[in-house]
């Protein structure tokens, strides 16, 4: 089974209950997993407008990787997030790259027009799943805190609340090294 229809049916198996308000739902994780710093694997994809972002290009910033995908719940929850979090650390050696795993581009921007607000950072095209393989992604979404020598030092499996305050201090706290 490959890994798309592998995670496409676990998040089936996940979602069978009734729909669910976010009011219902329970808070979004606020910490990620610091680990000991690796090199982080290659990240060279197109965006929507298929500009090449090359990760390898961001040393001296420190980047937030997010693996995602428009079917997942716990993704589409936290894309708003991510983008207040871009906001928050716009103008500071910091960026965004948001992988989509597999979709259509048509997919992503229907997804992307019915949020409140648009999104500043990148999506990137992973369309065969290479990158995610590469990056050893166990499933979605998958976050990870790249350092500004581009070395993974943290990472976290499942939604994440990004502009929570503890969040922006933790990352601060990295730029700052």
């Amino acid at each position: 089974m490959n890994i798309r229809r592998f995670l496409t049916a676990a998040c089936a198996a996940l979602c069978v209950a009734a729909p669910l308000h976010a009011a219902d739902l329970p808070p979004l994780s606020h910490r990620l997993t610091q680990q000991a710093p690796k090199p982080a694997p290659a990240l060279k994809l197109p965006d929507l407008d298929g500009k090449l972002h090359d990760l390898a290009q961001m040393k001296g910033k420190v980047v937030l990787v997010n693996f995602w995908a428009t079917w997942c719940p716990p993704c589409r929850r936290e894309m708003p997030s991510m983008e207040r979090l871009a906001q928050t650390l716009a103008g500071e050696p910091f960026a965004v790259l948001a992988v989509d795993v597999g979709e259509t581009m048509d997919t992503i921007e229907t997804f992307t027009g019915q949020l409140d607000t648009a999104l500043t950072f990148p999506i990137l095209l992973d369309a065969r799943s290479r990158t995610m393989r590469a990056w050893k992604v166990a499933g979605l979404p998958t976050t990870f805190l790249i350092d500004k020598q581009g070395r993974i030092i943290a990472s976290a499996i499942g939604g994440r609340e990004f502009d929570h305050p503890e969040m922006v201090e933790a990352i601060r706290g990295v730029m700052g090294q």
